[in-house]
C-alpha cells in the first residue's frame, strides 16, 4: 500500500483489524524497526508471508511489483482499492476481484477483508476457535 498519511486510518481502522480478526498479524514495513533498505525488508517479508493484501489506492508502482512478486512465489494476493481510485488501476489487474472501499465505511472494509482472508486462505493461527 501507499504509505501516504491519508491512508493511515485505512490501515489502523480497517486493514489491521480485518487481518487480525481473521487470525493473522498485519505487517506494514514502514512501522517496523530495521536498519536495512526498506525494499529489502519488504521483499524478505513477502517471502515469509502466507498471503499479501495489496491496496492499489494512489496507484503506486511498488504495489504492483510487490503483488506480482508475491504471485510469482505462489502466495495469495488479496486486491483492494478505494472506490474512487478503481478506474486508475492498471488494466492488467482488472480481472482480479478487488475489495472496494470507502473512507466512510472502514468498519465494513475490515469485515470484508476478514471474510475474504478466511474464504481464501482460512482462519489464521491467532484466531479464536
Amino acid at each position: 500500500m501507499s504509505f501516504a498519511p491519508e491512508l493511515n486510518e485505512f490501515f489502523t481502522q480497517a486493514m489491521e483489524p480485518g487481518v487480525r480478526a481473521a487470525g493473522y498479524e498485519a505487517l506494514r514495513i514502514d512501522r517496523e524497526e530495521h536498519n536495512n533498505r526498506i525494499d529489502d525488508e519488504i521483499i524478505a517479508a513477502i517471502r515469509q508471508t502466507k498471503f499479501l493484501v495489496a491496496d492499489f489506492t494512489n496507484n503506486r508502482a511498488g504495489v504492483y511489483y510487490e503483488a506480482g512478486f508475491a504471485k510469482g512465489l505462489g502466495h495469495e494476493v488479496l486486491w483492494s482499492v478505494r472506490e474512487d481510485h478503481l478506474a486508475d488501476v492498471h488494466f492488467d489487474t482488472r480481472q482480479y476481484n478487488f475489495i472496494r472501499w470507502q473512507t466512510n465505511d472502514l468498519r465494513g472494509l475490515a469485515k470484508a477483508l476478514q471474510n475474504r482472508i478466511e474464504a481464501t486462505v482460512g482462519k489464521g493461527p491467532l484466531g479464536k476457535e
